[in-house]
């Protein structure tokens, strides 16, 4: 496995493989502690691709909280083996310095799309994700990119982005890898006390139910009854649950309102927050 901490040093060997070589590169852009999910994403990428690259960088213009972006876990070493074992090719882990020279002072227009769920509750999160998916983009110029169906709206906003960008990448999304109990896997599960991941499987099983009563449940009635199993538990408390048209992330009001139609949820554990989402129709 090759790493590179430069963009010239990457931007160069890419060049090689792709020009020279005639390889397919293919991205998964990470910010590192990984789990089974990114893996998931690496296997699917060495499946269709000739050259599997990953990178890890914690981008501090995607969290609004300082605190947050504080606590967010960081295990380089752990994700290097990982990274290795599962037989990546190529990593990419710049400073914030490589990435950003300068500040990034773009804001992009996402309509309606991050004025919803996560947009609502986390303002400029994702004009910091398309911020640094653009820059990475730019630099690895991959064939295709990969992203886990667990972040849902954001999978949204980032093809949003590339069809303004006019870019030619082709992003491939990969079903949300969960937990023996459920779980969403996440970075953010590793911080987690005992007693909240425990409690977080409910999470899930809330989610599950509403895909079971889909169609059979009012669609307000159905949003209030996955709350409140939810807050039943004293761990965990909604901070939103939306029912959304998978097309521009509006909130549905009957089942036929919507081709594809999405349950997406964000809940607080202490001062973790997870989110997970399923498809009902």
């Amino acid at each position: 496995m090759e790493t590179y901490t430069k963009i010239a040093e990457l931007k160069s060997r890419l060049a090689e493989l792709k020009m020279k070589e005639g390889k397919t590169i293919g991205f998964v852009p990470t910010m590192g502690a990984l789990h089974q999910g990114h893996l998931s994403l690496l296997s699917l990428c060495k499946s269709t691709c000739d050259i599997t690259l990953a990178s890890i960088f914690v981008n501090p213009t995607q969290f609004n909280d300082k605190a947050d972006y504080q606590r967010y876990p960081r295990t380089p070493e752990n994700d290097g083996e990982m990274l290795k074992s599962a037989g990546c090719d190529i990593i990419f882990v710049p400073g914030e310095e490589e990435i950003y020279p300068e500040k990034d002072s773009r804001i992009f227009d996402f309509g309606k799309l991050d004025k919803v769920m996560e947009g609502k509750f986390r303002p400029g999160h994702f004009n910091g994700v398309a911020q640094v998916v653009s820059r990475l983009f730019d630099i690895v110029n991959p064939d295709k990119s990969f992203f886990g169906q667990k972040d849902f709206q954001q999978v949204c906003i980032i093809k949003n982005m590339v069809r303004q960008l006019n870019l030619s990448v082709e992003i491939v999304v990969a079903p949300t890898v969960r937990e023996p109990d459920g779980l969403a896997m996440s970075s953010r599960n590793m911080l987690l006390t005992k007693n909240q991941r425990i409690e977080a499987a409910k999470i899930s099983q809330a989610l599950l139910y509403a895909r079971e009563h889909a169609f059979k449940t009012p669609v307000n009635e159905l949003a209030g009854e996955v709350i409140r199993r939810i807050n039943s538990s004293p761990e965990l408390e909604v901070e939103y649950l939306e029912i959304v048209d998978a097309g521009d992330l509006q909130a549905v009001s009957g089942w036929d309102d919507a081709g594809e139609i999405f349950a997406c949820v964000a809940v607080h554990a202490g001062k973790i927050r997870l989110i997970d989402n399923v498809q009902l129709k």
